[in-house]
């Protein structure tokens, strides 16, 4: 019985690398992408822009179902939710209340993911990157009109 188990298993996880995801990096706009400062900008593109942004770096297990449907689904969302290739193009209110979130998950270390995290341990946020990161994200809430956070 325990070998039926794990040839269909192993039946079914060939069968799935047949499923192909679409791992699609948007061309950018320049005009409406973020740009700010150097020490800013090296901070989110190390460790925010493979979700936050069109500029994806797909490791090779993005290649591997089941694998590959987490990934892309991640990016997905974080595209959706805050997408720093698009920056010009968020409407203010939606700005505002995602910079906000982006203050509160970084306080409490939701972001980047833990599961990103294990497979880019390079990807991590020290505690000063976190901090410059809030301040910026305070920054841009000012400029927005909003002074409390």
């Amino acid at each position: 019985m325990l070998k039926k188990i794990i040839i269909v298993s192993v039946v079914v996880l060939i069968g799935l690398q047949f499923i192909s995801v679409d791992k699609t990096n948007p061309k950018t706009d320049e005009k409406v992408a973020l740009h700010t400062d150097k020490k800013v900008m090296s901070i989110l593109q190390k460790s925010c822009y493979d979700c936050h942004s069109n500029n994806t770096y797909w490791s090779i297990y993005s290649d591997i179902a089941p694998l590959s449907f987490g990934v892309v689904s991640h990016v997905e969302n974080g595209r959706k939710a805050f997408n720093f290739s698009n920056w010009a193009n968020i409407p203010d209110d939606i700005k505002i209340a995602r910079l906000k979130r982006g203050i509160s998950t970084l306080k409490l270390d939701l972001m980047p993911l833990s599961s990103y995290l294990l497979f880019h341990h390079n990807k991590e946020l020290s505690k000063e990157d976190k901090q410059i990161l809030i301040n910026w994200f305070k920054d841009e809430l000012k400029k927005l009109g909003v002074d409390e956070v």
